[in-house]
């Protein structure tokens, strides 16, 4: 069964293909027979009841510098694709979310991955909450008292954007900072909305832990070491991806969320774990895959097809 499968994407000539999860993704799509398109979220428009797009037919390649082959431009009704990826990188802010109203006029008849709804009304920061038993001590705030309050009782905690993505703006602040002032009013003029108060887990020096599920099951992991001197994992910002197995504990918290980002469509979906507590449930554009692979754990994007081609049998008929 060949599929069209049409990626919104971060234009492609950009990625560094080394540890970008879409390319790996396009990869096997690729291997699997089915046709690429790909287009960037700013050519995606609605037009006729139609969601449609400027997309380019690429082939791919595991050669970096030479990625890639593009043919010419060209106005492409999405809903005419078996599969569309929604995959351009954060921040989640307004034009990332009209983009889901958009594709969900196409979605289920073209399998729309991860499920633009469920997508929009799952912010990585915000979508967690509903698992405070798993979490460390959060606030979501911008009043400076609250967090104040919360500092006073948890101690050294960590301040971060609601919406931020790749480690960026994200400090640890101490009880007694005296920094704190110049970093909330840095925050007050820099984000309209409020932003994230956590406790501070020092283990986060031995791992910040991307546990990848699909469709509701783990199925890999990799452990990522912040660089000394820095308390963000992120490997764009340095850290150290090395290899894991999962924890009881940490099958204990997939085992709870599981089941609702099956029911909701959410089929590739990143978390993040720290010292056994839930800090994130990635459902936008979710990483990890290369570096997983590359570690010697299994090619996660043959699995996430396997569902995908299942999903996508009876959607049209």
């Amino acid at each position: 069964m060949s599929l069209t499968v049409a990626v919104q994407m971060d234009p492609i000539e950009r990625i560094n293909i080394a540890g970008d999860s879409t390319f790996a993704l396009m990869l096997e799509a690729q291997a699997r027979g089915h046709r690429l398109l790909v287009y960037t979220p700013d050519s995606l428009s609605f037009r006729g009841q139609k969601a449609v797009a400027v997309t380019r037919h690429v082939t791919v390649r595991d050669t970096p510098g030479d990625h890639f082959t593009a043919g010419e431009p060209v106005l492409t009704d999405l809903g005419s694709a078996d599969v569309v990826l929604l995959r351009q990188d954060p921040p989640f802010d307004m034009a990332y979310i009209t983009s889901t109203h958009i594709l969900e006029a196409i979605h289920p008849r073209t399998l729309v991955v991860n499920d633009p709804a469920s997508v929009r009304n799952a912010p990585e920061k915000l979508f967690v909450l509903q698992y405070p038993q798993l979490m460390p001590a959060t606030l979501i705030s911008r009043d400076r008292a609250a967090i104040e309050a919360f500092r006073e009782e948890h101690g050294d905690v960590v301040m971060k954007p609601l919406y931020g993505n790749g480690g960026a703006a994200v400090f640890k602040v101490s009880r007694k900072d005296p920094n704190f002032g110049s970093l909330y009013d840095l925050f007050c003029v820099t984000f309209r909305e409020p932003w994230v108060i956590q406790r501070f887990l020092s283990k986060v020096t031995e791992g910040d832990k991307r546990i990848i599920l699909i469709d509701g099951e783990p199925a890999g992991a990799v452990n990522r070491v912040p660089a000394e001197n820095d308390i963000r994992s992120n490997m764009v910002r340095g850290g150290a991806a090395r290899p894991t197995d999962l924890s009881a504990r940490e099958l204990e918290i997939c085992a709870a969320i599981g089941p609702e980002l099956k029911k909701r469509g959410l089929i590739f979906v990143g978390i993040d774990v720290i010292d056994g507590h839930l800090t994130e449930i990635n459902v936008t554009s979710p990483t990890g895959l290369r570096a997983i692979k590359k570690l010697g754990g299994p090619d996660l994007a043959a699995p996430i097809w396997d569902v995908i081609e299942v999903k996508r049998q009876p959607a049209k008929g």
